[in-house]
């Protein structure tokens, strides 16, 4: 019946569409609601088995955060958060002077080098202020977006770099059970000094993506103090 109204409807440029997926493609923010954490767990890792040779990151936003370090001449410390296979960190690590490590909630991650299990969201007291830089395109799939992002800037040396690579893909309109944090790009600034106030400050980079030819901006945020916390916490991450 829903397909014959809109053959009809499609004569004046109209379609009928659900309401929730209306409203959350047309909103800027969207945090999808999990029933208890063990349900956040389990779409989790079931996502990542099933995705588990699928790559988000590319040379060209990888190679963006290596030339950030070109001046340096320590050893660089970095973590990968949400990096299934180890792409990102063992792409790091094929340069003599990084020393990088990835993490992810899936059981798999033991079966990759440089990988650790771990929940992205949960402080490990052994990485607080310990990394010279934290990176992860896998913000969209926190369900305490604001709480990840306060762990991640914690775990930097002072001067070190969270590096958040974000896109149009990453935005509400594909936000939901597997992915539950969604927010436009262009609105993610503002979502940041929202949390975080004047602790932190930021630039962006838009950068092309080798491997599928996709737009995708890379946040580089800082820490103005030594010790962040979420001064801004909205309703929906107390929940869980």
């Amino acid at each position: 019946m829903k397909n014959i109204i809109n053959k009809l409807l499609g004569y004046f440029n109209l379609k009928l569409v659900n309401k929730r997926i209306s409203e959350i493609q047309n909103s800027d923010f969207y945090l999808h609601q999990y029933s208890s954490y063990q349900d956040y767990e389990k779409v989790q890792v079931k996502h990542n088995i099933r995705k588990i040779n699928s790559v988000w990151a590319d040379e060209n936003s990888l190679n963006f955060i290596i030339d950030c370090f070109k001046d340096t001449n320590d050893k660089i410390k970095g973590i990968c958060h949400g990096s299934r296979n180890g792409f990102e960190q063992n792409f790091f690590n094929k340069m003599k002077s990084f020393d990088v490590i990835g993490t992810d909630i899936s059981p798999t991650a033991n079966d990759y080098e440089n990988s650790v299990v771990w929940d992205f969201h949960k402080v490990n007291n052994d990485w607080v202020a310990n990394f010279d830089f934290v990176y992860t395109n896998s913000l969209d799939q926190s369900f305490k977006p604001s709480q990840a992002i306060e762990t991640w800037l914690n775990q930097l040396k002072p001067n070190g770099y969270l590096f958040i690579e974000h896109s149009e893909d990453h935005g509400p309109r594909s936000a939901g059970e597997m992915d539950p944090f969604g927010v436009k790009p262009t609105v993610f600034c503002h979502i940041l000094v929202g949390w975080f106030g004047n602790q932190i400050s930021f630039d962006y980079a838009k950068i092309i993506k080798s491997n599928n030819n996709q737009p995708t901006y890379i946040f580089l945020i800082k820490k103005n103090e030594t010790n962040i916390e979420i001064v801004n916490r909205p309703i929906e991450d107390f929940k869980l």
